[in-house]
């Protein structure tokens, strides 16, 4: 049986990279093969989760950035014992006698350094140093992070593999009662154009405000606050079509998250969003308000399309599991040691 190490910390924030380490942990939690050991560090934060074997510390991540990234003289078994395997998050890269792997959601502090704090973006840096020189096996979450990391990184392809990432399982179809009491209480119009916000000018937002000029808008973390994660599938089933044009997205999972639960999706042409759309998703050029305003016309008023659409999407998110992401993650890990 392999013990491995990983690094969940990532749970105290909300996001991406939380919902991956979310659901990986918990998949590969429940693989016979695998004995896992939890890292888990916040100061603010307690840890709230029902995996077995966490290894606790209310410590700033600041801190062990320090101690792991620069010092490099403490290894991550004083923290979770003796391991095989060491699977890291995308801030701390500790010493280890164990085989590495990590994964890379993005490369947005590395390629496109404006959208981001400097001290994220040195930390990144920082960090990637010693991944190009201690790592076995890097994870890319779509080709499109693969790439990315091979024009940017000493690290060779034979040690990147790709896999993907998937819709939690919550995001599903919502009961229309459920639906109509969340609008009423959000105070949402009937019908609305769903973005999505986010740092700096990667969500493309001032085109998207331009292109949904003839429609309602509503834009989560903007013009309504962030939702709990339980209640996301609702205010996605609440849209009409989810507008996410994005200028660079690792992966794009509200893409998946839309589709499941049965709304249309229009995304860019670049980076991996044509890998998660498939042929499900309209796309436009991320530059064109034009092109945006003309696929979105098209998707709000022509039902025929919609509903051509919102099957594609579902037969699309079903491509996508986290029980195949671990399958393949628990792969990397037999393959190296």
């Amino acid at each position: 049986m392999l013990k491995v190490g990983m690094d969940i910390s990532q749970l105290a924030h909300r996001g991406g990279v939380a919902i991956y380490t979310k659901n990986l942990a918990e998949q590969l939690s429940k693989m016979d093969e695998l004995e896992m050991e939890f890292f888990y560090s916040s100061l603010r934060q307690p840890y709230h989760g029902t995996l077995r074997n966490v290894k606790k510390y209310k410590l700033p991540p600041t801190l062990f950035e320090m101690l792991f990234n620069r010092w490099r003289n403490v290894g991550i078994e004083k923290f979770i014992g003796p391991i095989d395997i060491f699977h890291s998050s995308d801030w701390i890269q500790p010493p280890s006698k164990a085989k590495k792997v990590t994964t890379y959601h993005d490369l947005v502090p590395l390629l496109h350094p404006e959208w981001s704090h400097p001290k994220i973006v040195s930390v990144h840096k920082r960090r990637l140093k010693i991944v190009e020189k201690e790592i076995d096996m890097v994870i890319a979450v779509s080709k499109a992070t693969k790439n990315d990391l091979m024009k940017i990184s000493k690290i060779p392809e034979e040690k990147i593999i790709v896999i993907y990432e998937a819709a939690d399982a919550s995001f599903k179809p919502q009961n229309e009662k459920d639906i109509d009491e969340f609008k009423r209480k959000m105070n949402l119009p009937a019908d609305f154009v769903l973005a999505i916000g986010g740092v700096g000018e990667r969500r493309n937002l001032a085109r998207i405000k331009q292109a949904t000029k003839k429609y309602h808008l509503v834009i989560a973390g903007q013009t309504i606050p962030w939702v709990d994660q339980d209640e996301l599938p609702l205010l996605y089933a609440s849209a009409k079509v989810l507008l996410y044009p994005s200028f660079y997205e690792g992966f794009g999972l509200p893409i998946l998250e839309a589709m499941s639960c049965g709304i249309p999706v229009i995304t860019s042409s670049v980076s991996s969003m044509p890998e998660v759309g498939g042929e499900a998703a309209e796309y436009v050029n991320p530059e064109s308000i034009v092109d945006i305003e003309n696929k979105l016309k098209l998707v709000m008023e022509d039902q025929k399309k919609r509903e051509v659409m919102i099957k594609k999407g579902f037969e699309q998110a079903s491509k996508f599991s986290w029980s195949k992401c671990a399958a393949e993650t628990a792969k990397v890990y037999q393959d190296i040691n």
